[in-house]
């Protein structure tokens, strides 16, 4: 196993946490010298807000620990591809590097819809490793959509 997989199996075990609320399962951690130092799940439908992705709350969390909004020689696992929101976070809190489980055909914005943790624009660049533990990844968040379109079915 290598420590990219290692990591995402991390951010795997956070994405189950938010498939057990019945959230899209989307699970992060942010590692800083070899250690996680923060971890985030996916909270939108459970706190009634719209930042409550993975991402946001990992950067949060780690900001806390070191002391900084800057996060300069981390990297985040995320298990999905940030959407808008999420990759502008990451590059205004100066992450170096994001790995990155699945991507998101509709509203990635690490490379399929736009890829804004690259920008020559920015006064920072993130650099992205894609398809970690891709097959797991994508799998949980096809069998949790399966399993909530099971559910209105069955309500209807």
């Amino acid at each position: 196993m290598t420590v990219d997989e290692k990591f995402m199996r991390q951010a795997l075990t956070q994405a189950r946490k938010a498939y057990k609320l019945e959230e899209a399962p989307i699970g992060c951690v942010i590692v800083y010298e070899g250690k996680v130092i923060a971890r985030g799940y996916n909270r939108r439908n459970t706190e009634k807000s719209t930042i409550a992705h993975a991402e946001i709350t990992a950067i949060k969390k780690a900001s806390k620990i070191v002391g900084d909004w800057r996060l300069e020689g981390c990297s985040m696992y995320v298990t999905l591809e940030p959407c808008q929101m999420c990759a502008g976070a990451i590059v205004q809190s100066r992450l170096d590097r994001v790995v990155i489980g699945a991507m998101n055909k509709k509203a990635g914005c690490a490379g399929s819809v736009i890829n804004l943790l690259d920008m020559k624009e920015f006064n920072h660049q993130v650099e992205i490793t894609k398809g970690v533990l891709e097959e797991e990844c994508s799998s949980l968040m096809s069998e949790f959509f399966k399993e909530l379109r099971g559910k209105k079915k069955d309500i209807e």
